[in-house]
């Protein structure tokens, strides 16, 4: 079964400094319909104004990934980590039995526009960790690289969790195929461009959900970066 999310038709909030859109449930937006997928519980696109960010607040018991799609953002938490992280880059947070954490764009004059992924992990509590890496354009170039999982495969960030997210740049002729365990969902989110998985056409910030299926097709993309995530049932 596919089920098409539009862009147009997440939730968005504006706080001035903070343009965002939920495709799930967040903060004031609740949709019951939209709770998440699998154990997927957050992909919020967010925008964050030039000297702004997100003041130091905690989390616990989730498996956070930041995906940098324009200018850069820098990080600071209480595990004492401080980075920058720039498109091509995967920021890995766990949690755990709690952490806290800033975010800002230092720049003067470039919003940052980036994706905040929230996953549930495997089990509750357990030691906070971080881990960055980054991913060349020319490893997801017309294929879908491997950038976060369980057990760190193909030189990607560990998450504690039973998911596996992909990235791939597509354009043209470029296509990918993945056959799939059709008891586990998979969720295809476009953040930038178009491209079709399955025969659906995708334009930036929609999302296309498969259950059930064993095969995902990708191809006719145009300027497309896409992330795609293999997830545990809930």
């Amino acid at each position: 079964m596919l089920t098409l999310r539009k862009s147009q038709d997440r939730g968005h909030a504006d706080h001035g400094w903070l343009k965002s859109a939920h495709s799930f449930s967040f903060a004031d937006y609740h949709d019951p319909a939209h709770m998440g997928v699998g154990n997927l519980r957050v992909i919020n696109e967010d925008r964050v104004a030039a000297g702004t960010g997100f003041g130091t607040h905690g989390h616990r018991d989730m498996e956070i990934v930041s995906y940098v799609l324009e200018g850069a953002l820098a990080h600071q938490d209480s595990m004492g980590n401080a980075s920058q992280i720039v498109p091509g880059e995967v920021q890995r947070m766990s949690a755990g039995s709690g952490v806290r954490h800033s975010e800002f764009n230092h720049a003067k004059d470039q919003a940052t526009h980036f994706l905040q992924i929230w996953i549930l992990p495997d089990a509750p509590g357990g030691e906070p960790g971080y881990e960055q890496k980054m991913f060349e354009p020319a490893v997801k170039r017309g294929r879908l690289a491997l950038v976060a999982s369980p057990d760190g495969a193909e030189g990607s960030v560990t998450i504690h969790a039973d998911a596996r997210l992909y990235a791939g740049l597509f354009d043209g002729s470029e296509t990918a195929q993945r056959a799939l365990d059709p008891a586990r969902p998979q969720y295809v989110f476009v953040a930038r461009g178009a491209i079709t998985a399955n025969g659906q056409t995708l334009q930036q910030g929609d999302a296309l959900s498969l259950h059930g299926e064993t095969e995902l097709r990708l191809s006719g993309g145009v300027g497309a970066e896409v992330l795609v995530f293999d997830l545990a049932p809930r």
